[in-house]
């Protein structure tokens, strides 16, 4: 049994100009101990989709699954107050900026105790003893002296640590780190992904990790979903995605980072031409048509996500890697 499968999930937004999709049939099957990454541009859908499971999007949402279960149960078919429950147990999340999650009013010891309070640990002495053992299992020192301190007046390192341990407070069977070391400097983005690592492999956790870094995707998961303007455009084991990608756009994407650059001193960057399209203006067709340099007459119809295989691909002309030519997919920017 799966612990998280999402089959076909939409979410549109409804706006003053009409409705407008911004998740497109997307889908995930999370097993047990796994760790999947989810990668794209921004706006690409990537955050969008797991904030729906988690039950987190705007009032002016419409979402809509053929299938969406947690450890078995039907999230369609619960009522709100069951469906809180099951989710805010079994998941947690981690956001890119600390300081958007924490409340500048309080300290870290109200704002902790608050979590705890709400994951069951009634009595003082409970929360306290918890909090604790969180803030020691992250990595922190001086402890009482954070507890009293407000968000402001501490480091992004020290904060996005704090929101691990918070995240952890409930014991969650599925992590997910939406880009969580966005605002930290190098050194700090090293420590806090080795802390989670360990972390999730001690507790037998699974995680979804969220990142523009396909660097990081490929040390840390083993699983890759590829998003553009909505869509799944492919996705399959990570290692054989960077190793032998189908999809024209993430063969762009793995062509623009600077360790895969076979070009001259100041030559023009490997990129597709062109810019994302806007959700309100998409092209006809395959999303990816107007800036493809493979593209042709039949990318008109929309292509469907091929599912036949572990690695899945939408797209009506996947790349052959082992006839691969220098013609094929990257264009230079003018």
């Amino acid at each position: 049994m799966s612990l998280l499968q999402v089959e076909n999930l939409c979410i549109d937004f409804v706006t003053t100009f009409g409705k407008v999709r911004a998740v497109d049939n997307f889908n995930i099957r999370i097993e047990h101990g796994t760790f999947h990454g989810i990668i794209g541009e921004s706006g690409a859908g990537k955050s969008l989709a797991v904030l729906a499971i988690m039950g987190l999007v705007r009032e002016n949402s419409v979402i809509s699954a053929d299938h969406l279960s947690l450890e078995g149960q039907d999230l369609l078919t619960m009522n709100e107050t069951s469906r809180r429950k099951l989710v805010y147990q079994a998941m947690s999340i981690i956001f890119q900026e600390p300081t958007n999650s924490l409340n500048p009013c309080f300290n870290i010891a109200y704002q902790m105790n608050e979590t705890l309070n709400a994951h069951g640990h009634r009595t003082s002495k409970q929360r306290k003893t918890r909090i604790f053992e969180l803030l020691n299992d992250v990595g922190l020192v001086n402890i009482k002296s954070i507890l009293k301190s407000y968000p402001h007046q501490l480091t992004q390192g020290i904060l996005q640590r704090i929101m691990i341990a918070t995240a952890l407070a409930c014991d969650p069977l599925l992590l997910i780190a939406d880009e969580p070391t966005t605002s930290l400097d190098l050194s700090e983005q090293v420590q806090i992904m080795d802390l989670l690592t360990r972390l999730i492999e001690r507790r037998n956790m699974s995680l979804i990790l969220i990142s523009h870094d396909f660097k990081l995707l490929a040390d840390k998961t083993d699983h890759l979903t590829v998003m553009y303007c909505g869509q799944i455009i492919e996705a399959g084991p990570t290692k054989e995605i960077i190793n032998s990608p189908r999809h024209p756009y993430t063969y762009a994407l793995l062509a623009s980072v600077p360790d895969s650059w076979v070009v001259e001193h100041k030559a023009p960057v490997p990129t597709l031409k062109g810019s994302t399209p806007s959700l309100y203006h998409l092209p006809v067709g395959c999303y990816l048509g107007p800036r493809c340099p493979i593209a042709s007459a039949k990318c008109v119809q929309r292509p469907l996500l091929d599912r036949t295989s572990n690695h899945h691909v939408r797209c009506h002309f996947p790349i052959d890697n082992d006839a691969l030519t220098h013609n094929v997919v990257v264009a230079s920017h003018e």
